[in-house]
């Protein structure tokens, strides 16, 4: 029995002591562990927040595959129309007078006139920059640094100068491609995706900034889907990475090294940067780059509508809960939208599954589609959701800028009243005239505007000629009338109404008087 006892104390003496072992060893793991997770931890932070250490590596890659691009046009300088302003004058002998009359004679001549007035040709060169998208030669700039070039010449990094052909451009994106037959294969770099940069990611900028080529400046991306009225697609990226005259054409490096944008314009008031750039994101110019390689063209979608933003009035008439999407003003006769029956006054809110949460987004989604595509285009009409589908169209250059309403009969009653701050009235034979509408207009004339009222402040003048009331056509100024008692009836507190100026549709939201 005692040793029976003896035996099970010394088990439980080594059982006790094995424990202790592990469980120090079990701290020892667990702190070890801790302390490469907090290491780590710092490390993501770091990376996260952090400025690279150095961009020489990036930009060492990156180098070759940006060129410096040369144009020459031949320009003929005009001939000066006889001078209007004197000469100043100056004392006799005042080394002044010969200076400024030689000036003043040259003028009269036109500069690099011959002596008989004849207009000379000059050859006027500019700078940019570009980049290499395949090794056998192609390369990406902006449309504006090559436009109307009579010679196009890349120069390389090394040097090598190299005679460009345009293979295509397209001057509402601002985006050209050229064609280079190098000895032997060039250093390329690839389009990233521009959708996955967010505001803060650090940016790699290389140029050729006031014909330093190879110059390379970095910051990060300011803001995202900027509009500068450049052109109807506009959504550029904004960056503060150094960007000046020459640097045009250039590409815009993620930290992968992958062209996330085409540096295109600045802000400044000097001419110099300022740290507004802006360059046009990878994913649209990819599109671009592609049509401009295999048509030499750009193909864009065509819906054949044309549209207006949603102010909050016109929203508050419509019956909207907020001001989103783009609102149907007119719709081409020969359209896709008119097959579709898409109508003037819809706001369409979806296209093809994409929201639009205002107008500048619709043209170029639509413009992105691929041509012949069926799809679904959401619209708001009369209160209600209407999905519609439209079987996309291509846009062609030379289609009329602006949509007509249809036409609708003339009617020959004729009266005259007051409405809204105007004075309306049928349209005649002599008020078409007077006013120029075109035939085949139908409505009612506005005659005059009242001073300070909603109408006036609209911008509505004698002339136009109002073609609906609350998305119902009229034909008679008492039609108005009622058209507007209805709408006040109904405890809205705005109209909306479409006019017709020319061939320019717009609709307005008019304020009402509360009762």
């Amino acid at each position: 029995m005692k040793e029976f006892v003896a035996r099970s104390q010394r088990r439980q003496a080594v059982a006790a002591k094995a424990e202790n072992h592990f469980g120090h060893l079990g701290k020892i793991w667990f702190f070890a562990a801790l302390t490469i997770l907090i290491a780590f931890s710092f490390m993501s932070v770091a990376n996260a927040r952090g400025a690279p250490d150095s961009f020489a590596d990036l930009a060492e890659r990156l180098l070759p595959a940006v060129v410096n691009i040369s144009t020459t046009q031949v320009v003929k300088q005009r001939q000066q129309q006889k001078r209007e302003v004197p000469m100043p004058q100056f004392p006799p002998g005042s080394p002044f007078e010969d200076f400024f009359k030689d000036f003043f004679d040259r003028q009269e001549r036109g500069e690099g006139g011959d002596e008989n007035g004849k207009p000379r040709s000059r050859r006027a060169t500019s700078l940019g920059s570009g980049f290499i998208i395949d090794p056998a030669g192609i390369i990406i700039t902006n449309n504006h640094v090559i436009a109307e070039a009579d010679e196009i010449t890349v120069i390389l990094t090394d040097g090598t100068r190299l005679k460009a052909k345009l293979i295509g451009n397209d001057p509402k994106t601002d985006i050209a491609v050229l064609e280079v037959k190098p000895e032997t294969p060039l250093p390329f770099v690839e389009f990233g995706s521009s959708r996955k940069a967010r505001v803060g990611d650090w940016v790699m900028a290389i140029g050729n900034p006031f014909g330093l080529g190879g110059s390379v400046t970095a910051g990060i991306i300011s803001a995202r889907a900027r509009n500068i009225n450049a052109g109807p697609y506009d959504d550029f990226i904004q960056t503060d990475a150094s960007i000046n005259r020459g640097n045009s054409g250039g590409p815009l490096f993620n930290m992968a090294g992958e062209v996330i944008g085409i540096n295109t314009a600045i802000f400044s008031s000097t001419g110099g940067s300022v740290g507004i750039g802006f360059s046009v994101p990878s994913d649209m110019a990819k599109s671009v780059v592609s049509q401009l390689r295999e048509f030499g063209r750009t193909r864009r979608g065509w819906l054949g509508v044309r549209i207006q933003p949603v102010s909050d009035e016109i929203a508050e008439s419509l019956g909207l809960d907020e001001a989103k999407g783009a609102l149907v003003a007119g719709v081409f006769d020969d359209g896709p939208a008119r097959e579709a029956g898409v109508e003037p006054g819809d706001v369409i809110l979806k296209f093809d599954g994409k929201e639009v949460p205002h107008v500048r987004q619709l043209p170029r989604i639509v413009a992105e589609t691929v041509i012949g595509k069926d799809i679904e285009v959401e619209v708001w009409r009369k209160g209600k959701i209407v999905n519609l589908q439209v079987q996309v169209g291509e846009l062609k250059e030379d289609k009329v800028a602006l949509a007509k309403a249809s036409d609708s009969e003339e009617k020959t009653k004729t009266s005259t009243v007051s409405a809204l701050g105007m004075t309306l009235s049928s349209i005649t034979d002599d008020l078409r005239k007077r006013y120029e509408v075109q035939d085949g207009v139908a409505g009612v004339v506005v005659t005059k505007v009242e001073t300070d009222s909603a109408a006036a402040e609209k911008g509505i003048r004698p002339g136009d000629v109002i073609v609906e009331v609350g998305q119902e056509e009229v034909s008679s100024p008492d039609e108005v009338v009622t058209k507007v008692t209805a709408v006040q009836d109904s405890k809205r507190k705005s109209v909306l109404i479409l006019l017709q100026r020319a061939e320019d549709l717009r609709f307005v939201a008019l304020r009402l008087k509360e009762s």
